[in-house]
């Protein structure tokens, strides 16, 4: 009985499909499908609940953070006992980068079930990543611990954390470049500009300079990922030197 009224609920938000996709997705039953429907709530279409409080997918975003951080601190801690704070603190980081969960969010094809006022082709990679949070904030409130951790091991952790691999894995060339230059006592520099090109898009081109020395250019379509790209670019000039901080 309770099955047949969450999906009366959810036509009504959604046309009858979105409790059956997430069912589909998460491989078991929401008890409150109104903590998913959150989870895919844009905040463009500007709905408060009874007492004026906000109602999208940001809160939950931060709450999914929180869970994710925390199943795999524990996964790490009990599978690498040799790892001291610094160690497990990195490879973390390149478990939950936002570039590894946009593609999991990506994988998942999230986009399809979010209800928004903006046109998805509007959005930024991130979204991708936002909603995968959301949705692990989600599954922690409707169905606890237990399932939420079960769902990061089957979404995460069993098909993508390998250690081996992941030691081997740059986050942020910038940070990486940033912290080699000052431990070696280097100068460095980014020098980005507005690119004036015939792109509809405008781009920005950057000039990275170590001691003085141009050793990398780039252009992309943000100041961030052209001064990320030519640090990529840079650090594989240096890599030899650079690796062992990865």
């Amino acid at each position: 009985m309770n099955y047949i009224r969450n999906i009366l609920n959810s036509r009504f938000k959604r046309n009858g499909n979105f409790f059956m996709e997430i069912t589909k997705i998460l491989g078991f039953r929401p008890k409150q499908i109104k903590f998913y429907e959150t989870a895919f709530t844009h905040r463009s279409m500007n709905i408060k609940d009874s007492i004026g409080n906000v109602i999208n997918y940001e809160r939950l975003e931060f709450l999914g953070d929180a869970m994710l951080s925390a199943v795999i601190a524990s996964h790490l801690f009990l599978e690498v006992p040799s790892g001291d704070e610094g160690y497990l603190t990195k490879m973390r980081s390149k478990i939950v980068s936002r570039e590894h969960l946009n593609e999991l969010g990506k994988e998942l094809n999230l986009i399809k079930l979010v209800e928004s006022k903006i046109p998805t082709g509007q959005f930024g990679d991130n979204i991708h990543g936002n909603l995968f949070e959301a949705l692990v904030g989600a599954i922690f409130l409707d169905k606890g611990y237990k399932y939420c951790e079960k769902f990061i091991y089957s979404c995460v952790i069993t098909p993508y954390v390998d250690i081996e691999t992941l030691e081997g894995k740059v986050i942020s060339y910038k940070s990486l470049l940033i912290e080699w230059c000052q431990k070696e006592k280097k100068t460095f520099g980014y020098n980005v500009y507005e690119d004036t090109g015939n792109d509809e898009v405008r781009h920005f081109s950057v000039k990275l300079s170590i001691d003085g020395k141009v050793v990398a250019k780039a252009r992309a379509t943000s100041k961030k990922k052209a001064e990320e790209k030519a640090s990529k670019r840079a650090f594989f000039v240096f890599q030899n030197r650079m690796s062992r901080l990865i």
